[in-house]
C-alpha cells in the first residue's frame, strides 16, 4: 500500500511526540511508515495504521533502502535521546544517536525522492535568556542536548541542497500532556518530565514532588518554561508538510508564548492533591533558568489556533492518561 503511492517516514514514530504526529497523520488518510529502535519508544504506542519496520537511523543503508522501497518523500524526524541530566554523563551515546543519527539519516536521502525533511529541534539551543525568545536569537546551547539538537539543525540545513529538499526546523517548547482520545500519552517516566512526575504522584495516597533548584533568578526562583500541549505540537507537523510543498525551507519556534515557574504548575496540581510534599533538591544539570516562545513569527506563517492551549487541561490530560496505563 505505501509502495505505490508518496509516503511519510517518522523516525521515533513509537515515542511519545512520534505516536501524537502519527495519529495526526493517519487523520488525514496519509500512508504512514514508523522508523524506531525502540529504546525510548513503546510498542503499545505503535498506530496499527501505519507501517513499522524496527531499525536505526544510524544504519545508513537500511534506511537507504527503506526511503526507495516505500518511495517517501517526507521525512519527520524525531528520533533522539532526550534525557538533558543523562546528555551530560553520556555525551558520546548521545553524539552517536543524535548527532550521527541525523547526520546518517540525511545521507540516506542521497538518490531517492525525500523532498521534505521535518526536524525536532529545541527550545534549548537558545540558552538562558529573559523575556520571550525569537527564532532571530543567536543560538547559545548551554547543555550538551541543547548542542545534539544545535548540531542536527545545522547538519539538515548544511545538506538541503545537496540532497535537494527543503526543511522545517521545529524549535519544541516544554511538550506534556495527552491525547484527546486518552489513546496515546507519554509512557517512558525516565527523561524527568515535570507533568509525566506529578501525573505519576496524582496516583499515589501521599503524593512527593521533587522541585530541582529554588534558586534561579526568576520570579520564585525556579525555572520558568513554556508548556504546550503534544496535540497541537503533532498538528503543527501536518501544517508544515502542507507549508514545504508550497514555500521554502523554514525555522519555527512551536510555544504558547507563555512561562510557567514549576511552582506555579506545582501550586496547580495542589489543588488536586492537598496532601503533596514539595520537596527542593538541586538543579539539575543542563537546565536553563528560563525559556519561552516569541510567538510572531509562527502565527504569521501558519495561522493555526493551538486547541488545548489551557495548563489545567494539559495536566488533567497528562492525570487521565497515567490512570490509564496503571
Amino acid at each position: 500500500m505505501l509502495k505505490q503511492s508518496q509516503g511519510i517516514l517518522v523516525t521515533g514514530g513509537a515515542g511519545y511526540i512520534g505516536s501524537h504526529v502519527v495519529e495526526q497523520l493517519i487523520k488525514k488518510k496519509n500512508k504512514i511508515l514508523i522508523l524506531d529502535n525502540l529504546v525510548n519508544g513503546s510498542k503499545k504506542l505503535i498506530n496499527k495504521k501505519a507501517k513499522f519496520i524496527k531499525g536505526d537511523i544510524k544504519n545508513i543503508k537500511t534506511v537507504n533502502k527503506i526511503l526507495k522501497k516505500y518511495n517517501i518523500d517526507t521525512i519527520i524526524h524525531l528520533a533522539a535521546y532526550l534525557n538533558i541530566s543523562d546528555a551530560e554523563k553520556y555525551k558520546k551515546k548521545y553524539f552517536n544517536n543524535n548527532i550521527l543519527g541525523t547526520e546518517n539519516l540525511i545521507k540516506a536521502c542521497q538518490n531517492t525522492k525525500v523532498k521534505n525533511v521535518i526536524f525536532s529541534s529545541s527550545c534549548s539551543i537558545y540558552g538562558n535568556i529573559e523575556g520571550a525568545v525569537s527564532e532571530n536569537k543567536k543560538p547559545n546551547p548551554m547543555g550538551y542536548y541543547a548542542y545534539t539538537k544545535y548540531r542536527g539543525e545545522n547538519i539538515i540545513k548544511k545538506n538541503s541542497k545537496k540532497y535537494n529538499y527543503r526543511y522545517a526546523i521545529l524549535r519544541y517548547f516544554n511538550v506534556a500532556g495527552a491525547s484527546h482520545s486518552n489513546k496515546i500519552g507519554e509512557i517512558e517516566s525516565s527523561h524527568g518530565h515535570l507533568f509525566k512526575n506529578l501525573a505519576i504522584q496524582a496516583l499515589k495516597k501521599n503524593p512527593v514532588i521533587n522541585i530541582f533548584g529554588n534558586d534561579y533568578k526568576t520570579k520564585d526562583g525556579t525555572c520558568i518554561r513554556d508548556y504546550i500541549h503534544v496535540s497541537d505540537l503533532a498538528d503543527i507537523h501536518i501544517k508544515c508538510i502542507e507549508l514545504l510543498k508550497k514555500k521554502k525551507s523554514l525555522v519555527l519556534n512551536y510555544g504558547y508564548g507563555k512561562g510557567y515557574s514549576v511552582k506555579d504548575i506545582v501550586n496547580i496540581f495542589k489543588k488536586l492533591k492537598k496532601n503533596c510534599i514539595v520537596n527542593y533538591k538541586d538543579r539539575r544539570p543542563g537546565d536553563v533558568a528560563q525559556v519561552y516562545a516569541n510567538t510572531k513569527k509562527f502565527k504569521k506563517i501558519l495561522k493555526l489556533k493551538p486547541k488545548y492551549n489551557n495548563i489545567k487541561k494539559i495536566l488533567q490530560s497528562s492525570i487521565n492518561w497515567e490512570k490509564k496505563i496503571n
